[in-house]
């Protein structure tokens, strides 16, 4: 089962996987993959890790000070770092964990050619996966696995909901 959360910025996605996340694992599943958690400076956003949510390890990844790399809105994105943390997560989680987790699939995430392809593996796989997923790529995944909006009305109620549907 792959589950893809797409919906608005600032709708709850990230939110409502962490908190599945941290279900799935109160129920003794192994879960690993990666998040990219919001680095802020005095409230204001100043870029985003990559962490492994099995691990620990993270990496910043995109950020308002880095001077070389792609850029995407104000921010340039540190593909190697990225690739560092996030593609030895997804392999760790699909050899030895029970649900794995991507934060997100994403225009940053794609920046990285070796991500593009590793997620064409794991689209392959049988493990259960559950993904936040920016609305622009929806159409090109939603033949492979359950589409759910996160919206205010669902997001409270969403993390329940997710595990019943993996475990």
């Amino acid at each position: 089962m792959k589950i893809f959360l797409t919906g608005m910025p600032r709708s709850g996605k990230s939110t409502v996987l962490i908190k599945t996340i941290e279900l799935l694992k109160k129920k003794g599943l192994k879960v690993g993959g990666f998040v990219t958690p919001e680095i802020k400076e005095k409230g204001r956003r100043k870029g985003f890790f990559v962490k492994d949510v099995f691990s620990g390890s993270m990496e910043v990844f995109a950020s308002v000070d880095f001077k070389i790399g792609p850029k995407l809105g104000k921010y340039c994105i540190d593909t190697d770092a990225f690739d560092k943390i996030a593609l030895k997560a997804i392999d760790f989680a699909l050899e030895k964990c029970d649900v794995v987790v991507v934060d997100e699939i994403g225009k940053m995430e794609f920046f990285s050619e070796n991500f593009k392809k590793k997620l064409g593996v794991l689209m392959l796989e049988d493990k259960p996966l559950i993904a936040v997923l920016h609305r622009d790529f929806v159409d090109q995944f939603k033949q492979l696995g359950k589409v759910i909006e996160v919206t205010q009305e669902n997001r409270e109620k969403l993390p329940e909901e997710l595990v019943k549907i993996i475990s």
